[in-house]
C-alpha cells in the first residue's frame, strides 16, 4: 500500500513537473537553456552567483533572432521580451493588461513604503501618481532648485575640506555622491539638515541611514533575492524592507512639521510643502501615514537611483578624461553666460552633460530589470511572427541591461560614446531600447527632479575638481548579484584632486 502511494505521488509530481517545464514548447515559444526541477532557471540568482539580472540579460541573448524567450521562474513560466515593439504594447499600448508591477511589498509589513507609487496598485496608484505628478511640474521644479543648489554649496565646502591639506582625495564615489543626494533628499523632503557632509560619518546621517537600507546583512540579503525573485512568498514571510526606526523617524519628522507648516504662512522650498499646497487645492488634510508614505519614497528614490547613476558617471569620467574635459568646458562656458551662477536655466542648456548621463545610463542603468505581471489576458506578436497568448498571472520581463547593449540597436554598444545621444545622432535611438526611467503611465514620474539634482552635483564637481581613476578600482568589475539597483564588487573609487 504505502509502495503504491509512493509510485503514485512520484508519477504525480513526475507529470505536473513534465507540464510545467513544457508551457513554453506547447505554446511554441522558444525557450531558454539552463533549467532545474522546482528552481527553474533562477539557480545560479538564488545562490547568489550571478545577479538575477545577468541570469535574465544571458537568457535574453541566447536568442538573438528572437523576439521573445520563455523561461521558468521556479514553477512559474515567465517571459522575457527582446522587440522594442513589444516593450511598447506592454509598457504603454496595452498599459490595461499589464497594470501591475512584478515586485510587490505586503502593505502590513510596509505600511509607508506601500504608498510608493512603484509599488502601488488600482485606485491607490492612479491618486498617488496624480499627485506626485502634479508636485514635479516646472515651476514646482524651480522651487526644489533653491534648495538644491544650496546642498551644492555644502558639497563644494566638504570637498574644500578634505582638499585643504593634501592634493589628492581618494573616495569610493558611490559613497561621495550618497552624500550629495542624501542631503538633498533630507533639505528637498521635508526642509532639515540631512547631516551628511560633517567630518565624521554620522550613523543618523540621511546617506548612513540610506545606504544600511539598501546594504542588509548577508541573511538579508538572501532573503531579499528569494522574495524578489519568488514575490508570492512574502504573502508568507512578511518581509519588511524598512525597519520600524526609518518608519518612526518620518513619522514623526512629516507630524512635527506638518503641524507647523499648516499653520505658517511663509513658502518653503521642499516636498513637504508640495503636500500643504496639495491639501489646500483638495480641500481636506491627508492621512499622516500617506504624506510620511511619499516623503519616505521621495528620500528613498531620489537617495539610492541618484546616487548609483552618479557614481558610474564619475566612473566613467575618470575613465575617459576626454569626455571630463570637454564636459568640463560646457559647464564653465554656461555658467560664465549666466554670471558665474548656477541656475536652473544654466543647468537647463548643459546639453553635453544630457548626453554623458544617458550615455552612462545606457551602459550601466541603475535599474538592471522591469517586469510586469499581466491583469488581463491578451496576445504579444513579435515583428518575426511569434505570438504569444499572455494570460493573468504570467509575469513579463524586459532586460534593461539586455536592451541597452544590444548591437540591434546600438553600434559598437561596448564603447562609451556620448555623442551617440547627440541632436544630430539621438534620432536613431529606438525609444524603447532605451528606458532607464521606465516608459508609459508607469514611467518615473520623479525622472525630472532627478536629471535636476544630478546635473547640480556634476556641475558642482566638474568645474573645480578632476576625477582620475584609483587602483582600488577593480577592472573589469563584477556586478553584485545581491542587491537591487546596479552596484560594482568593491565600489567605484577615484582620485580627486582641485583645478589649478
Amino acid at each position: 500500500m504505502i509502495c503504491t502511494l509512493i509510485i503514485l505521488l512520484t508519477a504525480t509530481l513526475a507529470l505536473y513537473l513534465f507540464f510545467t517545464y513544457t508551457y513554453w514548447k506547447r505554446n511554441n515559444i522558444p525557450t531558454a537553456k539552463g533549467w532545474y526541477p522546482i528552481v527553474g532557471h533562477m539557480l545560479p540568482a538564488i545562490t547568489m552567483e550571478k545577479s538575477s539580472a545577468v541570469v535574465i540579460q544571458e537568457m535574453y541573448e541566447q536568442y538573438k533572432d528572437s523576439s521573445m524567450v520563455g523561461f521558468y521562474k521556479g514553477l512559474v513560466p515567465a517571459l522575457i521580451i527582446r522587440d522594442p515593439n513589444l516593450v511598447k504594447s506592454v509598457l504603454h499600448t496595452n498599459f490595461s493588461n499589464f497594470t501591475m508591477n512584478g515586485f510587490q511589498l505586503q502593505e502590513d509589513a510596509d505600511p509607508l513604503l506601500a504608498h510608493n507609487i512603484i509599488f502601488a496598485h488600482g485606485e491607490k496608484w492612479l491618486t498617488g501618481r496624480k499627485r506626485l505628478t502634479n508636485a514635479f511640474t516646472s515651476s514646482k521644479l524651480k522651487t526644489l532648485f533653491v534648495t538644491v543648489s544650496g546642498v551644492c554649496k555644502k558639497f563644494q565646502d566638504y570637498l574644500e575640506r578634505r582638499l585643504s591639506s593634501n592634493d589628492k582625495y581618494e573616495v569610493e564615489l558611490k559613497c561621495l555622491f550618497a552624500k550629495f543626494t542624501g542631503e538633498v533628499t533630507a533639505n528637498a523632503s521635508v526642509g532639515i539638515d540631512g547631516r551628511c557632509f560633517g567630518d565624521v560619518d554620522d550613523p543618523l546621517a540621511f546617506d548612513q541611514i540610506g545606504l544600511a537600507l539598501f546594504q542588509p546583512n548577508f541573511f538579508s540579503r538572501f532573503l531579499l533575492n528569494i522574495v524578489t525573485l519568488f514575490p508570492s512568498l512574502n504573502r508568507f514571510a512578511k518581509l519588511k524592507f524598512v525597519n520600524k526606526e526609518v518608519e518612526q523617524l518620518f513619522r514623526t519628522l512629516v507630524k512635527e512639521n506638518l503641524e507647523y507648516r499648516r499653520k505658517e504662512s511663509t513658502p518653503r522650498h521642499d516636498f513637504l510643502e508640495l503636500m500643504v499646497q496639495l491639501e489646500k487645492e483638495e480641500g481636506k488634510e491627508l492621512p499622516l501615514d500617506l504624506i510620511a508614505g511619499y516623503v519616505l519614497s521621495f528620500y528613498l528614490d531620489g537617495f539610492q537611483t541618484s546616487s548609483t547613476t552618479l557614481s558610474f558617471i564619475g566612473y566613467q569620467l575618470a575613465t575617459h578624461q576626454d569626455v571630463q574635459e570637454r564636459l568640463r568646458e560646457e559647464v564653465k562656458t554656461v555658467l560664465e553666460k549666466h554670471g558665474g551662477v548656477l541656475t536652473y536655466e544654466a543647468v537647463k542648456e548643459m546639453t553635453y552633460m544630457d548626453q554623458v548621463i544617458s550615455e552612462s545610463q545606457r551602459y550601466y542603468s541603475s535599474v538592471n530589470n522591469m517586469y510586469k505581471v499581466c491583469t488581463e489576458e491578451c496576445t504579444l506578436e513579435g515583428s518575426d511572427g511569434l505570438k504569444c497568448r499572455v494570460k493573468p498571472g504570467i509575469e513579463i520581463f524586459i532586460s534593461i541591461y539586455g536592451l541597452h547593449e544590444d548591437p540591434r540597436y546600438w553600434s559598437d554598444p561596448k564603447t562609451f560614446d556620448p555623442d551617440r545621444f547627440s541632436e544630430e545622432r539621438k534620432h536613431e535611438i529606438d525609444k524603447m531600447v532605451f528606458i532607464p526611467f521606465g516608459e508609459g503611465p508607469r514611467m518615473c514620474v520623479g525622472m525630472r527632479m532627478a536629471l535636476m539634482q544630478m546635473k547640480c552635483c556634476l556641475a558642482t564637481l566638474i568645474k573645480g575638481y578632476k576625477l582620475e581613476l584609483s587602483p582600488k578600482t577593480k577592472q573589469p568589475f563584477k556586478l553584485l548579484s545581491f542587491v537591487l539597483l546596479t552596484e560594482a564588487e568593491g565600489g567605484l573609487w577615484v582620485y580627486l584632486s582641485k583645478l589649478r
